[in-house]
């Protein structure tokens, strides 16, 4: 397993850099768990990790039933302890978890920052991004967006005794039909978009999953070395 490891802030405390190829999410779970746990402990600082899984469709616990895929769904289905309603992993798609100390971080909305810092990492890409607020009593509206607001990055984290866990989803190439087997996001109407479609509608190459990995590490002030 290759690790790329180096300094990244959010905020004022460094993060570090944790890169790996495709992992099973399952297992990317169980690493997880002990990643919080070490973190709390003091054992490792805050991290960002970057990885890729085989397809599946998560769900939080608070996801209504008619908003999942149908029983003969060919991808496996998990329910996860994160906020944020269903969604898809898969090919194509960087997937960031975040495990940070809240406490030494100091006051400030968190996913506010992620958003911002997505939404940094995307421009320096060369595609325009935007977050939006979501208006009282409506579907959280949590995420990265295109300005004609087709979804572009999903954002569903969890806080426990200060330290975050779970993270981002940034569509570069995935295969956007599969969102379609389930309400995404909690949102029936919302339409989702990858870093390719939106290149392929200005006649442009779109960026290959390494360019994405690097400036989403860059976004959160990371710089890197090879390491294993």
């Amino acid at each position: 397993m290759d690790v790329t490891a180096g300094g990244s802030r959010v905020g004022a405390v460094e993060l570090e850099r944790v890169d790996l190829g495709e992992v099973p999410y399952l297992d990317a779970m169980d690493a997880m768990r002990g990643w919080v746990e070490q973190r709390r402990a003091g054992v490792i600082g805050d991290r960002l990790v970057l990885l890729t899984h085989p397809p599946v469709i998560t769900y939080g616990t608070r996801t209504p039933p008619e908003e999942l895929p149908r029983a003969d769904s060919p991808i496996p289905l998990v329910e996860v302890d994160r906020g944020g309603q269903a969604t898809y992993h898969g090919p194509g798609q960087l997937v960031g978890y975040l495990i940070l100390n809240l406490r030494e971080r100091g006051p400030g909305d968190i996913v506010r920052r992620v958003e911002n810092a997505l939404i940094d990492a995307v421009g320096a890409l060369g595609f325009e991004a935007v977050r939006r607020d979501t208006p009282s009593g409506a579907q959280s509206l949590v995420g990265v967006w295109t300005p004609r607001h087709d979804k572009l990055v999903s954002i569903g984290m969890r806080i426990r005794g200060g330290v975050t866990s779970h993270g981002f989803a940034l569509n570069i190439t995935s295969d956007l039909d599969e969102f379609t087997r389930f309400t995404a996001c909690g949102l029936p109407d919302v339409a989702m978009t990858s870093l390719a479609e939106m290149a392929a509608e200005r006649g442009v190459a779109a960026p290959g999953e390494a360019e994405v990995r690097d400036a989403v590490a860059a976004a959160f002030g990371a710089g890197a070395r090879r390491e294993g």
